[in-house]
């Protein structure tokens, strides 16, 4: 019974092999042996669960994405995947609070028994489920992860990079009055940092060239400055801010050239290729963009167009690492330049930090959020150790196989909260209770 078990093992995975097939049932060492080497060969996924992470901040705070907006928690959705080698993955998806309360049901029938080290394959299914209205891509990191740590390697080695220092920039998430912004940049430059970028958000064009004129006078030359209009994926559930149009992100963008900003963020709408493009040949100063565009499929036709001159797709919303990799690979193909967005958590930073890590010529500095005394470290990171640069404001690279980052059980037991977990089993018992033993079967 155990040679027949185990020789209809070999056939229904697909994996007939001629000699076995004519071989003699009773060979069961050697049956076995072959069944072990192929269990070997391909990994599958055992189980996974869904967190919400709800990390209480030291003080409120007031993204310009969302103007308007209190935000007084640092939100996001947590997947652990488990395979049946006993590896574990996480990756993490910002969340405004428990909307993806669903979501569990619907992975379940797309990853249970796949071969998480098969990315094209996670891909596909991700891309699947994306059809009935989940973004889904967040979740393929975590797969990265376990084909890291069943490599024992970093992801950015899997990708190609190599261990090296990486100088970040002072990302800030609020616009506070200029003056005050001021007196905080030059704070910043204090501890090591010698680039920053703004945002603006005012109703007024007026206001916002101002904002900017007074920064610059302000800080004088001691930073180098971007600034991020935020225009990209306009939200204005509380606050009505008027979406910009070309006629209004030309002037501002001439207005950036004339205050010797090194970079405008985010001009027009994310899907206005056209605009973008017609923007990028007025040459003021350099244009970034496509950090939430939904991955390869939409980022390609940017390239095309030549919207920008720095890509910056986020790997945990622009269809994982393995398209934003396309993305890269296009910018060096193109000439175009590559820095990744990176205001989620820190498990997003750290995936997106293996983006960067990834391509060994990239010396653009990386976008690290930070707005005191709000979006901080301790709160930004949430679940994992503080992501901290050193007084010249470089992070030193990690050497952890997989995405590099260890989760801390005691905090996710504090700010997590599991609503799902599905096993091979469960899933089983869940398919004949909602559809019955025949149709199951």
């Amino acid at each position: 019974c155990l040679d027949r078990f185990l020789f209809c093992r070999l056939h229904f995975a697909g994996r007939m092999i001629h000699p076995i097939k004519n071989a003699v049932i009773s060979n069961r060492q050697t049956i076995r042996h072959l069944f072990v080497t192929l269990k070997e060969e391909e990994m599958k996924i055992k189980a996974f669960d869904l967190y919400h992470v709800s990390v209480p901040l030291r003080a409120t705070f007031w993204p310009t994405w969302i103007p308007g907006y209190p935000q007084t928690h640092n939100r996001f959705t947590l997947i652990r995947i488990v395979t049946d080698e006993g590896i574990e993955g996480f990756s993490a998806g910002s969340a405004m609070g428990k909307e993806r309360e669903g979501l569990g049901d619907l992975l379940g029938g797309y990853l249970m028994g796949a071969d998480p080290t098969d990315i094209a394959g996670i891909q596909a299914l991700l891309k699947q489920a994306g059809i009935l209205g989940w973004r889904n891509f967040w979740i393929e990191p975590a797969c990265w992860d376990i084909l890291g740590k069943k490599e024992g390697k970093p992801v950015y080695e899997l990708l190609g990079g190599k261990a090296r220092p990486v100088e970040v920039y002072c990302s800030t998430g609020e616009m506070h009055p200029p003056e005050k912004r001021v007196e905080e940049l030059l704070a910043q430059k204090a501890k090591g940092f010698k680039t920053a970028k703004l945002r603006v958000k005012n109703r007024d064009l007026r206001e916002d060239i101002r904002h900017i004129e007074v920064i610059r006078k302000g800080v004088g030359e001691a930073l180098r400055l971007g600034v991020d209009a935020n225009q990209g994926w306009l939200v204005t559930i509380v606050d009505k801010i008027p979406a910009w149009d070309l006629e209004r992100a030309s002037e501002f963008a001439r207005a950036c050239r004339d205050n010797g900003m090194a970079w405008l963020e985010e001009p027009l709408d994310s899907r206005d290729y056209d605009g973008n493009a017609a923007l990028r040949r007025l040459g003021y100063l350099p244009l970034s963009g496509a950090e939430l565009n939904y991955g390869w499929d939409e980022i390609k036709i940017m390239l095309e167009k030549d919207c920008f001159d720095i890509y910056q797709p986020d790997a945990t919303f622009a269809g994982g690492i393995a398209q934003v990799r396309q993305v890269l690979d296009a910018c060096r193909k193109k000439g175009r330049s590559f820095s990744p967005h990176t205001w989620t958590n820190g498990i997003g930073f750290y995936i997106n930090w293996n983006m960067v890590l990834a391509d060994p010529d990239n010396r653009l500095p990386l976008e690290y959020p930070l707005e005191e005394p709000s979006w901080i470290p301790e709160f930004r990171e949430g679940i994992i150790a503080p992501i901290l640069p050193d007084r010249d404001a470089v992070l030193h690279p990690f050497t952890a196989p997989g995405l590099g980052f260890a989760i801390d059980e005691s905090l996710l037991r504090k700010y997590g909260t599991r609503f799902y977990h599905m096993a091979e089993t469960r899933l089983k018992f869940k398919i004949i209770r909602e559809k019955g033993l025949k149709e199951a079967l």
